[in-house]
């Protein structure tokens, strides 16, 4: 948690302590090597300073992980609860749609979103989010299956609680933790979502950048450059890892 808050706090506040903007070009360090006059990391194949699209790259990950995130959470958990509690025949035919979701194939979907409604953050996010609901509506529904049977649900029922009543005030906070803990699982895969489209160049679009730019742009230039690839990396392996970890730690507090 200290390291993720470091890595948030130091990407939101970070560029307003340098001098360079993540787009501006300075035509006299063109590929400039670390340590160098004004530019702390060099700067990459078009004289633009690392350290600045290094900070905006991951503050633009992390919202676009986010905001996926959010969305997967929102419908996941909705979809869910609800088949959960219903049970039956309407459990049976939600979760043959999730069923069905899950062998669409998600580049095509996305492609399919970029060339109807063109190229934008919103998109991104959007449709990352519409696909990862699918898991956490599995996992709310085994939870929520699993809380019927409980006393205090049995006993708000007896007690003349309307379902809405019986979800909202007793299942769903019973249900906090676990949600929280595959959120937290859910957005390293948006993040490796993000960083795949984007370095396909179906993610974000220039001149505004991410880690999987970044990442793409070093690629290119590692003969040259390596540090261009290995500072994006790093920050990207360092997320992943912590994000994982805390979310895995988590997931095993809460499972029922």
């Amino acid at each position: 948690m200290l390291v993720l808050a470091a890595i948030a706090f130091t990407a939101l506040l970070g560029p307003l302590a340098i001098d360079w903007r993540y787009d501006a070009i300075d035509w006299n360090a063109v590929h400039a090597a670390p340590f160098s006059p004004g530019h702390l990391l060099g700067t990459d194949s078009v004289g633009r300073d690392l350290l600045a699209r290094t900070l905006v790259g991951t503050r633009v990950t992390l919202g676009v992980a986010a905001a996926a995130a959010l969305v997967a959470l929102v419908v996941g958990v909705a979809w869910g609860a609800v088949a959960g509690w219903c049970g039956g025949r309407i459990d049976e035919a939600m979760m043959r749609i999730v069923d069905a979701l899950y062998a669409l194939p998600f580049m095509f979907v996305v492609i399919l979103l970029m060339v109807v409604f063109g190229r934008s953050i919103l998109l991104v996010f959007i449709g990352i989010g519409l696909v990862e609901w699918l898991t956490m509506a599995r996992v709310v529904r085994g939870q929520m299956l699993a809380l019927r049977e409980r006393p205090f649900v049995t006993a708000a029922e007896a007690a003349g609680a309307p379902p809405v009543t019986i979800i909202l005030r007793h299942m769903l906070p019973n249900l906090a933790g676990v949600a929280i803990a595959y959120l937290l699982l859910t957005i390293p895969q948006v993040v490796m979502i993000e960083s795949f489209l984007s370095f396909l160049g179906l993610g974000v679009q220039e001149p505004m950048t991410s880690l999987g730019i970044l990442i793409k742009d070093g690629a290119d230039d590692m003969d040259m450059a390596p540090h261009a690839l290995l500072l994006p990396g790093v920050v990207m392996v360092t997320l992943l890892l912590c994000l994982t970890r805390l979310g895995e730690k988590l997931r095993d507090r809460f499972t029922l």
